[in-house]
């Protein structure tokens, strides 16, 4: 009504004093001066204004509702979703139009939110500001560029997002309704995140599936392998089978034929017997009967004739039947012949196929080692299906992914057909790290162990008299030095100590690979240095001055630790009695650690470019060396150790005058 006030106003003031409006056809537009032309129905004729009629229609709405309405609950009112998509050749009409049916829309403005058709389109939109910046598409359903409308304020689109709620809401949610103490973000905001996160999600989804088809690939593989494999088996076991049923079959007719010859032997040496035996009845018979009828002669002088003869044939054969008649022999009848294949049987009642036996287990307790080998020891579950054992081993180069070592087999040693479950392997490098692999080997496969990391013992060395300062006096075990004035018997030679107001003396090795560990008791000495150093450091110095040594020395109450003259004190318990020194060759490093306390108290990062050799000087009392020790176990652990080194101002200050 206002709007139409106000158009009243504007033809009024365009009309001449005493002049009617009705005759007036056309007026411009105070905003967009564009020429309205008037129908028959004047003023009452003009198109409405949809667009700023649906903005003073929500907003009306708006003031008429609040956050306790019952007309805009969400819980009292019930849910009107917006009309669907329509389908592809949907009419759509011109929402501008008064006549009725309205023309067919032809621009949909995004701006306005309305279709317009040609006619409609032209009389609302002229090419001029702020028209111009309004976007025209292709005529679209209302639904579809409205967007999702608010459920709690009618014909309200969702422009924010709560997110306490976790729900799309509109401008009126958070300035008048249940959700204005609410946090929110802007649908662009929250849009980011989510599709972000739904992108993150969907690529691992993505990789995911990938990877489930790659596994069910690997799976349909594997079935078919076990299909091919079973037949393979079957196939294999009818064959067996078959070799075992003629195997049997042989045996059978072979037995049969013995028991059938020997029967032929038993019947054949029977049958002689029985001839025999006749043979002697048939004649006993006869004389019997001679015998018989002679004793019926009555006449002494006839009997004694005929009788005579007869007396003597019976007599003899009386004594040879004695002879002929063999025994009987109960053997002949073959009763003691039996048939058991009690042992067979359970043979066949036990055939099974055969499996690749159970991995071995490395028993690291039981393993031992020196210098130069080691014994390794292992247990089996499957004992009795093993045919042999192999061992392989190689360097443990500190490589993380163990596949990737264990792939480059040409490093690997192997000792096959091993029948026990230990072995020694020898020749190995001292002070070194292996893996050991133990496969376990059958008809049908084989399986490995997991791989167990065992490490030779360090270097065994001893002092060498020959180097020893003339003033230093060398246990006859090579393994304590002490200082005495009275040895002055020595000569001197080229590669002897020869310092005034130091002795030092060396090993009898020079190390170029491998980790090593000593100890040197200190016991009372309280002026010693100990460490490595090159064959071409000078030997008429304290070692440690130059640049070919590395040492921890002690000056009275001074704990150091020198290097090419440089030196840095280190925080030391005064009473301690042992030092161990542990070379690691491989990594370019030499540590110092007080190991009574399993403290560690400094390192040398040095670039080793030659053997090096343990090096000992003493101004007083004595050492002992013990090498060859594996190394404690607070060494193989070095984020539990403490450095206990304290810097001065400077890293390193020049030599210290107490140890000239």
């Amino acid at each position: 009504m206002e709007t139409l006030d106000c158009a009243h106003r504007i033809l009024v003031s365009g009309c001449s004093s005493g002049e009617s409006i009705e005759p007036l056809s056309a007026f411009q537009c105070p905003t967009c001066r564009y020429v309205i032309s008037l129908n028959h129905r004047g003023l009452e004729g003009l198109k409405r204004n949809v667009t700023l009629q649906n903005i003073i229609d929500r907003f009306q709405k708006a003031s008429l509702s609040g956050p306790n309405s019952p007309s805009e609950s969400r819980r009292d009112r019930p849910y009107r979703p917006s009309p669907t998509m329509s389908v592809s050749g949907e009419r759509i009409s011109c929402q501008f139009c008064e006549q009725d049916p309205p023309r067919d829309a032809v621009k949909t403005c995004i701006t306005c939110e309305v279709s317009y058709c040609d006619r409609c389109l032209r009389a609302t939109h002229p090419n001029k500001k702020p028209f111009t910046s309004h976007r025209l598409v292709e005529p679209v359903p209302d639904a579809h560029f409205r967007g999702l409308t608010c459920l709690e304020h009618e014909n309200e689109k969702v422009n924010m997002y709560c997110v306490a709620d976790d729900q799309l809401i509109c401008a009126l949610c958070k300035l008048v309704g249940r959700h204005r103490d609410h946090q929110v973000a802007s649908l662009s905001d929250r849009f980011e995140k989510l599709k972000q996160t739904l992108e993150t999600n969907l690529t691992n989804l993505v990789k995911r599936n990938s990877e489930l088809e790659n596994q069910m690939a690997k799976l349909i593989q594997i079935c078919q392998q076990v299909e091919v494999n079973t037949a393979m088996h079957e196939a294999k076991l009818m064959e067996e089978c078959d070799e075992l049923m003629e195997i049997i079959r042989q045996r059978k007719q072979v037995i049969a034929v013995k028991i059938k010859e020997t029967k032929v032997m038993k019947l054949r040496k029977l049958a002689q017997q029985v001839a025999n035996c006749r043979q002697c009845l048939e004649r006993s018979t006869v004389l019997i009967n001679q015998a018989e009828h002679i004793l019926k002669e009555n006449d002494h002088a006839r009997f004694l004739q005929t009788a005579r003869n007869v007396a003597e044939r019976v007599a003899m054969a009386t004594a040879s039947s004695q002879v002929l008649i063999p025994d009987i022999n109960f053997n002949d009848a073959f009763e003691n012949f039996a048939l058991d294949f009690s042992r067979e049987k359970k043979l066949l009642e036990g055939l099974d196929y055969l499996t690749a036996p159970n991995p071995p287990s490395v028993r690291e307790e039981l393993c031992t080692a020196s210098h130069d080998t080691i014994t390794v020891h292992w247990i089996s579950e499957d004992e009795f299906s093993v045919s042999s054992y192999e061992l392989q081993y190689t360097i443990f180069t500190g490589q993380a992914n163990f596949i990737s070592l264990y792939n480059s087999m040409d490093s690997w040693m192997i000792v096959p057909n091993i029948k026990q479950n230990h072995y020694t392997v020898h020749g190995l490098q001292s002070g070194t790290r292996y893996i050991f692999l133990v496969k376990a080997i059958n008809q049908a496969g084989s399986r490995n162990s997991e791989p167990a990391r065992l490490k030779t013992n360090s270097q065994p060395f001893k002092l060498d008299p020959k180097m020893a300062h003339k003033k230093l006096k060398i246990s006859n075990d090579g393994l304590q030095m002490e200082k005495d004035e009275s040895s002055l018997k020595k000569s001197h030679t080229p590669e002897r100590f020869s310092g005034t107001g130091c002795y030092g003396a060396a090993g009898n090795v020079f190390i170029d690979s491998g980790c090593h560990y000593w100890e040197v008791v200190v016991g009372s000495s309280t002026w010693y240095a100990i460490g490595v150093a090159y064959k071409s450091a000078p030997k008429n110095e304290w070692i440690g001055k130059n640049s070919s040594s590395w040492v921890f020395s002690r000056c009275n109450n001074n704990f150091v630790v020198r290097h090419n003259n440089k030196e840095m004190l280190v925080e030391v318990h005064p009473q301690m009695k042992r030092l161990g020194v542990l070379l690691d060759y491989d990594n370019n490093a030499l540590s110092f650690y007080d190991p009574a306390n399993s403290l560690h108290l400094h390192t040398f990062e040095v670039s080793f470019i030659l053997p090096v050799c343990p090096t000992f000087t003493i101004w007083n009392k004595s050492l002992m060396i013990l090498s060859g020790l594996p190394a404690p176990d607070f060494i193989d652990y070095p984020e539990q150790q403490e450095c206990n080194c304290r810097p001065q101002e400077s890293p390193y200050v020049s030599g210290m005058k107490a140890c000239h």
